[in-house]
């Protein structure tokens, strides 16, 4: 497990979430879909580091 990992994916997460949200309130469909991007990018890397985490437990 990389808490660093971890911790960038949950900033990008946040990032996102509030990018999306400002295209919503200004109606940029540019600024939230680039935000829906950066969540769906922060969930992939938590989906990996949880696989890592399984795997080292497995190996353990």
């Amino acid at each position: 497990m990389s808490i660093e990992d971890r911790a960038k994916a949950t900033a990008k997460n946040v990032e996102g979430k509030a990018q999306a949200a400002m295209g919503e309130v200004t109606g940029d469909p540019k600024d939230k879909a680039e935000g829906n991007a950066k969540q769906a990018e922060a969930e992939l890397t938590q989906a990996k580091e949880d696989a890592k985490d399984k795997l080292k437990d497995m190996i353990d």
